[in-house]
């Protein structure tokens, strides 16, 4: 008699102990990026890494602001409550009916399946300049891990190792940001001007620009083959412009000791460039701007308060990248400024998807593109939370802006290389 109770003892623990395990892999979790997520930046994280570790996810296109689907495991209840993080542990028929619902034929939304994470790498300078990037300051807030990577890296050939590639404020012409008008005397532009001469001659360059052109074209190069490329400020008009600009000295000779080429506007080739063509380059070194690819800026011209930009609809079924880019709780967003701020529409290339303007001004704010079998986006300003990030000013505290929207079209762009790839071709 005292074996049997103990042994129906015994059991009763085993079920307890069981039972809950059992309920719990059938449970599903779902992270709500709508007006009820209490940080959204966090939340790109929380997935991001939940697939990194191996476990499978959906992104629900236009269902409650692009929310995610997953498994309940790898603590990723705890990890959530932790990082203040809103998610709803739902059962698997809720779940399956939330998908069902999501795949009606006459809703937009749609179910893409999140498999492998992919490896970030952010092109960006060793050393610490005077400005801060809001693509390395989404990433490391969101606890999503990436590389460094500059010239020697690249050249090196070490970009075929990462999936996704972000360049950080950058002049790929060779220019050093145009900023020798304003801060040529400054010790900080002094020793950058330096340390990329130095750097262009050790890999064998004669000049600067000669170096950031074979940077250019080996990005380039890098998307044609599979990569998935995203740029903002002046990382975007730059690039193409270098790429336009190969083989035709640009650069005026305050810059690189040389006289320019005559006529260099008449000896752009736009068919070498990402997104932009007819524009033509600003050899004033006086002037900040690299080109009339960038809106012009007047600061007078409209208040704050009324700049913004807005998202255009997609269809999730048939439009799945673009609706990826584009998930967001709002569809009107603050504008904000940098040393390119928007690109002006009559200078888009046709074959490449606007993702988002400001109304009535003819002012590109997010655009998409092919090339080859990858990628590209480009995403005009600087600091979304920072109408007019200057030189020196402090970097942003996204721990004050855990629900951005500006910061969520960048975070966007690292999840959508994880879907699967029957969705992106679709």
């Amino acid at each position: 008699m005292k074996f049997f109770l103990k042994s129906c003892l015994t059991s009763i623990l085993l079920l307890i102990l069981v039972v809950p395990a059992s309920l719990t892999a059938q449970e599903r979790v779902l992270i709500p990026m709508d007006g009820s997520q209490t940080n959204h930046l966090k939340a790109y994280g929380i997935i991001f890494n939940h697939i990194t570790d191996g476990y499978p996810g959906q992104w629900l296109l236009n269902y409650r602001g692009g929310s995610f689907l997953t498994t309940n495991e790898n603590e990723i209840v705890r990890k959530s409550r932790v990082r203040d993080v809103t998610i709803e542990v739902i059962s698997e028929s809720r779940a399956a009916q939330i998908v069902q619902e999501v795949e009606e034929h006459d809703v937009n939304m749609a179910a893409v399946n999140l498999e492998k994470a992919p490896e970030i790498a952010v092109y960006t300078p060793p050393n610490n300049m005077p400005w801060d990037d809001a693509v390395t300051l989404a990433l490391d807030y969101a606890e999503v891990p990436y590389d460094r990577l500059y010239n020697e890296e690249i050249l090196a050939g070490e970009l075929d190792q990462y999936d996704w590639l972000h360049l950080h404020h950058e002049d790929f012409t060779g220019q050093f940001g145009k900023f020798w008008a304003s801060y040529r005397n400054a010790p900080w532009y002094i020793a950058e001007v330096r340390r990329l001469e130095e750097m262009a001659a050790s890999l064998g360059y004669s000049k600067v620009s000669n170096l950031k052109l074979a940077v250019a074209e080996e990005i380039k190069d890098y998307v044609g083959r599979g990569g998935f490329l995203f740029a903002m400020c002046s990382g975007t008009n730059t690039l193409d412009i270098a790429l336009a600009a190969a083989g035709v000295d640009i650069v005026p000779e305050q810059f690189d000791g040389d006289p320019l080429d005559p006529n260099v506007n008449q000896m752009l080739d736009y068919s070498n460039t990402f997104a932009f063509e007819n524009f033509e380059v600003n050899t004033d070194p006086y002037i900040y701007e690299h080109g009339n690819i960038d809106i012009e800026v007047d600061l007078d011209r409209i208040s704050e308060s009324l700049d913004y930009f807005t998202l255009f609809d997609f269809s999730a079924k048939w439009d799945p990248v673009p609706s990826m880019l584009t998930q967001n709780h709002v569809s009107s967003i603050k504008g904000f400024y940098g040393q390119t701020t928007a690109f002006r529409k009559d200078k888009v290339k046709n074959n490449v998807v606007i993702l988002a303007e400001s109304p009535g001004r003819e002012q590109v704010k997010y655009l998409h593109g092919n090339y080859g079998e990858g990628t590209f986006t480009f995403y005009g300003g600087h600091d979304p939370e920072d109408y007019t990030h200057m030189v020196n000013d402090p970097p942003t505290d996204l721990s004050l802006h855990t629900n951005s929207p500006g910061y969520r079209l960048i975070l966007n762009n690292i999840l959508f290389p994880a879907a699967q790839e029957q969705q992106l071709d679709t």
